[in-house]
C-alpha cells in the first residue's frame, strides 16, 4: 500500500535513475508500484467516461494534491452517507454530466443548442406530423418540440433510468446481507451498510458513465424505444444529428426531417396508447425479479471485503454479476419484453416508411440505417446489458415491422391501428413468425367481433335464419333450427 492513507498519493514527480527513483515513482502512483485503490493522484485510461471514467472516485475527484484532501473526504463521506436508495443518483447524474462534458471519441462537444437549431427541429417535428396524419390513425401525441443538448437530455431521461434500474440494484443490495451467516448479520450491521453505500456508488458510477455516453450517440428521446423523456414534448439532439448524418451523403435536411419522423411517430404511440409505457416498464421490471445475483463471486467479494479497497465491488459490477434465471417464467418475461419492443419499433419503422417513401429520396437508405445502428446497438447499451443483464433491442425488429405492414395492406390504417386498442390484442412472439397466419386470423375475429358489436348496439337479436344460410341462397341450411 502507498505510504499515506488511503493511497492518495503524492504530487507527481520525475522519476531520477536507480533504485531511488523507482521507490519515488511509487510512492507518487507511477511506474509498477501498488495500484492506488481510489484512484486519487492520477487519472487512468478506459471506461466509457475518457480518463479515469473506470474509477468512480477518479472520474469524481481528478487528480489531487495535498490540499485537496479536505473536500475529498467530505466527499466520500457523502458518498458512503448516501441513504436515497440502492443506486447513488446523484452521483449517476454528477458522472453522467461530466462524461458528457468530456465529448465523444470522434471530438464533437456538447454545447448549448441556439435559436437556429431549435427553429429547424421545431419546424421539422411539424412537418413530419403533417405527413404522420396520412400514415396513422393516431393524432399527434408532441404538444410542443425542443431541440436538447447532450446535457439537456442527461437531466430530462435520469427519473426513468431510475425505473429501469433501481429494480436491479435493490436486489443487489438485499443479497449483500443475505451472504453472510445470520448469526453475523448483526455484528456486522455498520459494514454491510457501508457496502450497500459502496455499491450503490459503484452503480451510480456505472451507469452515469452510460447514461453519459449514451448521451453522445441518441438522436431523440425514444431512440431505446422506451419513452424516457417528459410525457407529450417531442425532442431532438442537433449535435448529435449532425454527427448521425455526417458520413451518409444525404442532405442534412432531410436526415433531420426522417429522425423527427421517428420521434413524432413513437410520441403518437406513447400518448394515444395509455397502457403501453406501464406495459413496456412492466416487462422490464418483471424480467429484472427473475435475475438472479451470482452469491458466489458475491460471497467471494464479501469475505475479502477491504473498506480500503472499493474497487473490489466495482470490478465485481464490470464483470457482471447477474444472470437470468434458466426457467420458464423467466424466459416468458424475457420473450414478452421483446416482442414488446420489436412491436413498437416495428410499427414506428413502418408508419414512417410509409410517411417518408412518396416524399423523401433518401427513405430508404435512412431507414436501412437506422435498422442497422438499431440492432447493433452502442457501448452504452452493452454497459446496461452488464450491469442489468438485459440489452435494450428489439431483436425482431424487421419481423414486426413486415407484420405492420402486412396489416396495413390487409385491413388499411385505421384496422391496424385498433390493435393497440388493448395489450391481449397485439401480436405475439409466435405470430412474427407467421405474420400472414396473424393478418388472416385477426381479419376473420374482427369480423365476427364488428358484427356482434353491431347488433348490440342496434337492440336487435341476431337473425338466426340468416347466420344458419351459410351457401348464401336465401334458405336456411338443413339441420339448422
Amino acid at each position: 500500500m502507498s505510504d499515506t492513507p488511503f493511497g492518495f498519493g503524492l504530487p507527481p514527480e520525475e522519476p531520477d535513475d536507480g533504485d531511488e527513483g523507482k521507490k519515488k515513482d511509487q510512492q507518487s502512483g507511477g511506474g509498477q508500484g501498488p495500484a492506488n485503490p481510489f484512484g486519487f493522484g492520477a487519472a487512468g485510461a478506459g471506461g466509457f467516461g475518457g480518463p479515469g471514467a473506470d474509477n468512480p472516485f477518479a472520474a469524481m475527484f481528478g487528480s489531487l494534491n495535498p490540499t485537496d484532501l479536505g473536500a475529498a473526504f467530505q466527499q466520500l463521506g457523502q458518498m458512503l452517507s448516501y441513504e436515497g436508495g440502492p443506486v447513488n443518483w446523484d452521483m449517476a447524474k454528477q458522472i453522467a454530466r461530466q462524461t458528457v462534458a468530456q465529448g465523444t471519441a470522434d471530438g464533437t462537444k456538447d454545447a448549448s443548442v441556439g435559436p437556429t437549431d431549435r427553429n429547424a427541429v421545431q419546424e421539422a417535428v411539424r412537418l413530419a406530423d403533417l405527413w404522420l396524419d396520412d400514415a396513422t390513425s393516431l393524432p399527434s401525441g408532441a404538444s410542443n418540440a425542443v431541440a436538447w443538448s447532450r446535457a439537456e437530455w442527461v437531466e430530462a431521461t435520469l427519473p426513468a433510468w431510475q425505473e429501469l434500474v433501481d429494480p436491479v440494484a435493490e436486489r443487489v443490495g438485499i443479497a449483500m446481507g443475505d451472504v453472510l451467516p445470520e448469526e453475523m448479520q448483526s455484528m456486522a450491521g455498520p459494514l454491510i451498510g457501508m457496502m450497500r453505500s459502496m455499491g450503490g456508488a459503484m452503480f451510480g458510477t456505472q451507469i452515469g458513465q452510460a447514461v453519459g455516453v449514451l448521451a453522445g450517440e441518441v438522436v431523440g428521446s425514444t431512440d431505446v424505444g422506451l419513452p424516457l423523456g417528459p410525457v407529450g414534448r417531442a425532442a431532438l439532439l442537433p449535435v448529435n444529428i449532425e454527427a448521425f448524418g455526417k458520413d451518409l451523403g444525404v442532405p442534412q435536411e432531410e436526415v433531420r426531417l426522417y429522425l423527427a419522423l421517428r420521434e413524432a411517430a413513437h410520441q403518437r404511440l406513447f400518448a394515444h396508447v395509455p397502457w403501453l409505457r406501464s406495459h413496456l416498464f412492466g416487462a422490464v421490471d418483471g424480467y429484472a425479479r427473475g435475475i438472479k445475483v451470482d452469491t458466489a463471486k458475491l460471497e467471494d467479494v464479501v469475505g475479502q471485503f477491504d473498506p480500503q479497497n472499493p474497487e473490489q465491488l466495482q470490478d465485481a459490477l464490470q464483470q457482471g454479476m447477474f444472470q437470468p434465471e434458466d426457467t420458464p417464467e423467466q424466459k416468458a418475461a424475457l420473450a414478452r419484453l421483446e416482442t414488446a419492443l420489436a412491436l413498437v419499433e416495428g410499427w414506428v419503422d413502418a408508419v414512417v416508411h410509409a410517411a417518408a417513401k412518396p416524399r423523401l429520396s433518401s427513405a430508404d437508405a435512412l431507414r436501412e440505417t437506422l435498422r442497422r445502428r438499431r440492432a447493433s446497438g452502442g457501448p452504452a447499451e452493452q454497459t446496461f446489458a452488464t450491469l442489468i443483464g438485459l440489452e435494450l433491442r428489439p431483436r425482431r425488429l424487421r419481423d414486426a415491422s413486415r407484420l405492420w405492414a402486412s396489416l396495413t395492406d390487409a385491413r388499411g390504417v385505421d384496422g391496424r391501428d385498433a390493435l393497440w386498442a388493448h395489450p391481449d390484442m397485439l401480436p405475439t412472439a409466435s405470430d412474427l413468425d407467421d405474420p400472414d397466419g396473424f393478418v388472416h386470423r385477426e381479419q376473420i375475429d374482427f369480423s365476427e367481433l364488428d358484427k356482434m358489436l353491431g347488433e348490440a348496439a342496434g337492440g336487435g337479436k341476431p337473425d338466426l335464419n340468416k347466420q344458419a344460410d351459410s351457401d348464401g341462397d336465401g334458405t336456411k341450411d338443413d339441420g339448422a333450427e
